[in-house]
């Protein structure tokens, strides 16, 4: 049980004297070294003393010495600085690629560390520690649900980055692409990010004083001002009007739409079709309110909400889509749903623009954005609050997110602190 026995080493459940390497040299561990979580040797830098003699290089973890040739490490120079290879079965020698011989030392994983960690594995329930959690200490379940929310902010500011990198640096246009994503809530993220980054801004910027013209190149882009796409349309003047608008500008600035088949609107709520949100994006820019500068000098979450709390455009009082007259209702965003753009949007751009200027002030805003939002209520927040765990904010919901998904479902319960303090109890 190779990881079992990362945790062994990772954590010293050893004696720390009376350790002999294959060849008969004592061992001392003076610092395990830097767990790696990539490509190359298990643990970077660690500090041992063989018979006295002290080397500093990396160590290799395997469940038997035959692991080193399986894994393919005698023909690999990033094991070449290997100066110790940890193992619970010793079967014979291992080699670097320059023929050198790696001293191995031979270590067992305590029956009551190999039994939590089989129970971990085994467990069906979600979460599968959920016997410790309410006797972990709040300090400790506070500091990681920090960092897990931390980490997702990472994760999501790397798909910012992204966009930055494909428009040239320009931070307007990538907030622009991520508030887009975040309007599909999910199930439309990636054809509203498809859409976004199919529109020239810089072209709409040249007409965002005109309402219907934006509204005309948003639809437009979106391909659903197609004839084809919107039989009963062909007659609602309203959809004329931007069809002809649409002609103008796609002749004007080359464009070409992205498909329409991309939109998902079967057994979805009519106020999450993509019309609707397009139609208050629209208004968002129009009115300028998705300004780069205006999300930073915003720094409450209430003038947040009030800049995002926008409408549609007068027609879509009385439709959800083209030609088809409803009971008029304003279509407004909620305060709910301007905290989902906070969470996924707003939050992530605060944070990789701080990072980026080296504003640690606005990486702290984001932050503190989350933890002033409710947290989302979804089937893994009410299964942790379920197993003992307080769930208060976006905060901590956003941290059990990024727990379940880079974690849980990927059975790496030893990289998780809730999961290394299951490992801890005594049978």
């Amino acid at each position: 049980m190779e990881l079992p026995l990362h945790y062994v080493w990772k954590n010293k459940l050893f004696a720390p004297t009376g350790l002999v390497t294959d060849d008969g040299r004592t061992v001392e561990v003076i610092d395990v070294g830097m767990h790696n979580h990539n490509a190359g040797p298990d643990f970077f830098n660690a500090k041992i003393k063989l018979d006295g003699m002290l080397w500093v290089g990396n160590v290799e973890i395997h469940e038997q010495s035959s692991d080193w040739y399986r894994h393919g490490h005698d023909g690999d120079e990033a094991y070449q600085n290997v100066v110790l290879h940890v193992v619970e079965r010793l079967e014979g020698d291992v080699l670097t690629k320059r023929g050198e011989r790696v001293p191995q030392l031979q270590l067992s994983v305590p029956d009551n560390v190999r039994q939590n960690y089989q129970e971990l594995m085994a467990e069906e329930k979600y979460p599968p520690c959920y016997r410790i959690i309410p006797h972990l200490p709040s300090l400790k379940t506070h500091a990681w649900l920090s960092a897990l929310c931390v980490e997702r902010l990472e994760q999501k500011t790397l798909r910012i980055a992204n966009y930055l990198e494909r428009s040239k640096g320009d931070l307007e246009y990538a907030f622009f692409v991520a508030l887009a994503r975040a309007f599909g809530f999910g199930v439309n993220s990636d054809a509203f990010e498809q859409w976004a980054l199919s529109v020239p801004l810089m072209a709409v910027g040249k007409h965002r004083d005109n309402l219907v013209q934006v509204e005309a190149f948003f639809m437009g882009q979106a391909g659903l001002l197609s004839n084809e796409r919107v039989e009963s349309a062909r007659r609602d003047e309203y959809f004329l009007q931007l069809q002809r608008e649409y002609q103008f500008l796609s002749h004007k600035f080359s464009l070409r739409p992205v498909p329409y088949s991309q939109w998902r609107m079967l057994r979805m709520r009519p106020q999450n079709f993509p019309q609707i949100r397009l139609s208050q994006l629209s208004r968002l820019y129009h009115e300028q309110r998705i300004n780069l500068s205006r999300l930073i000098e915003t720094s409450s979450i209430e003038g947040l909400r009030e800049l995002l709390m926008t409408a549609t455009t007068d027609y879509w009082r009385t439709h959800y889509v083209f030609g088809k007259p409803t009971v008029e209702a304003p279509k407004r965003i909620n305060q709910r749903t301007a905290d989902l753009l906070i969470i996924n949007a707003v939050a992530p751009m605060l944070f990789i623009y701080g990072r980026r200027v080296g504003k640690d002030e606005l990486c702290e805003r984001a932050y503190s954005l989350l933890e002033q939002i409710k947290a989302e209520a979804d089937h893994i927040t009410r299964s942790w609050q379920q197993a003992g765990l307080c769930v208060s904010s976006a905060a901590d919901s956003q941290a059990l997110l990024q727990l379940r998904l880079n974690y849980c479902d990927r059975k790496d319960c030893l990289r998780c602190r809730f999961g290394t303090e299951y490992m801890k109890q005594k049978r």
